[in-house]
């Protein structure tokens, strides 16, 4: 079966990944990789007893896998750890830093492995999104062969950014942030290991463990990021102050992609928050895109569109408030006229809803692409030579001001579509007719 391996053979003699912890240089996130699963956090939906790498994790790796997740969510660590499980070759690529001919040697080399030892290699590919497809079409006829066993990590949803013969031939894994709890576990294991952590010389308490769990985002890189500054800033040694803290946290930067999944993921929260006239969440998920420096004008577009498709006839002053907030914007600029999107957010939250409009145009727009297009009916057609006349055109036409009784009489849709309703929002409609 194509993507499935065996364990190395008895007998070999395989090259465990060693993870070098004895750089005092080294990052206090790198020093602190977990050597084993108890020391790793999260991902208990795969790595629990009975779960998906519950079996990897004890050597019984078959599939090659993509881990889909956050930055500091254990992608690499996991790579790491199942390498040493499987007693496999581990050998780290870097889309960034490789090409074509990089992967040809890394490929050759395996190749050489196996028919000398058979025994096949982990190549772990970080950021393997970043890869064009000609490059991750390189890997296919290698993991197909049985060469290598392929475990790719990646921030950004495969489905996009994964060729298909390649997802096609590896399990999908999804990791999620870390949570607080977890995070705060990370926090004291490294505050406790004497060797590769600061045990002997920082402390921290609890409230400030749990702020820089908080202000990391699900990432335990940054948060073991945002303890080793603040152990900096704190020269004397001894418990962070909650002053130091603050120095250390700054400005929270936050997971921003402006062309990929975060950037999808919040501006459909944003959507369907105003949808759901859910005002308290349609300003977070507002304030959430601006301060991760999403273009306001992009925003302001969306609200425009927001007011027409799902406010519509129900207020149709909202699209005006939403222009006009687009147009404050235009004249203020940052921060002030951020201000006016806000706005525009909450009064589209708090309208009443109506996407009488948006279906029928729909409808109405599938009709014209599966049906005929019919000659407009002569009645509804301007007489304006006497030739026309003659022809019938505008004959039959009422004139609604003059006849009420034309607009429930007198049809003016082609005869293959008679009686078709569109619109089934009488109540607004009628609204909009009483202005």
């Amino acid at each position: 079966m194509t993507g499935l391996f065996d364990p190395a053979p008895a007998g070999a003699e395989p090259r465990r990944p060693q993870l070098d912890r004895s750089r005092a240089d080294a990052p206090l996130a790198e020093r602190l990789r977990p050597r084993s699963l108890s020391e790793f956090q999260g991902q208990r939906h795969l790595v629990g007893e009975g779960k998906i790498l519950a079996r990897a994790l004890r050597g019984e790796l078959r599939q090659s896998l993509i881990l889909w997740g956050p930055p500091g969510s254990g992608k690499t660590t996991l790579a790491h750890l199942i390498a040493a499980a499987n007693e496999l070759s581990f050998v780290p690529f870097s889309a960034v830093l490789s090409g074509i001919q990089s992967i040809r040697e890394v490929m050759a080399r395996a190749a050489a492995e196996r028919a000398r030892t058979g025994r096949r290699t982990l190549l772990f590919v970080d950021e393997i999104h970043r890869f064009n497809k000609a490059q991750q079409d390189a890997f296919l006829p290698h993991v197909e062969r049985g060469d290598i066993l392929l475990i790719g990590a990646t921030t950004e949803n495969p489905s996009f950014e994964v060729v298909g013969p390649l997802l096609s031939r590896a399990r999908v894994l999804r990791l999620e942030p870390l949570s607080v709890e977890e995070l705060v576990a990370v926090l004291e294991r490294a505050l406790a290991d004497p060797e590769a952590g600061l045990a002997g010389r920082i402390s921290a308490s609890r409230e400030v463990l749990e702020k820089i769990a908080r202000a990391s985002d699900g990432d335990a890189r940054r948060a073991l990021m945002l303890l080793e500054s603040s152990a900096a800033l704190q020269a004397q040694g001894g418990e962070i102050l909650q002053a130091t803290l603050v120095e250390a946290l700054q400005k929270k930067a936050l997971l921003y992609d402006k062309s990929g999944d975060q950037h999808y993921d919040l501006v459909s929260a944003l959507h369907k928050s105003v949808r759901n006239s859910d005002a308290d969440a349609a300003l977070y998920w507002l304030v959430r895109m601006l301060e991760a420096g999403e273009d306001r004008r992009y925003v302001a577009r969306r609200l425009i569109r927001m007011a027409v498709e799902d406010v519509g006839l129900a207020d149709p002053g909202a699209l005006r408030v939403a222009l006009d907030a687009a147009e404050t914007f235009e004249r203020l600029g940052t921060p002030e006229g951020e201000l006016a999107l806000a706005l525009a957010a909450v009064h589209l939250a708090r309208s009443p809803k109506s996407n009488a409009v948006y279906v029928a145009y729909g409808e109405a727009r599938a009709d014209v692409e599966r049906l005929p297009a019919e000659p407009v009916p002569l009645h509804l057609r301007n007489a304006v030579t006497a030739l026309m006349r003659e022809q019938g055109y505008g004959q039959g036409y009422r004139y609604v001001h003059d006849d009420p009784s034309a607009r429930d009489e007198m049809s003016c849709l082609p005869p293959g579509l008679a009686g078709r309703k569109y619109l089934r929002d009488p109540a607004h409609l009628r609204a909009e007719e009483d202005r």
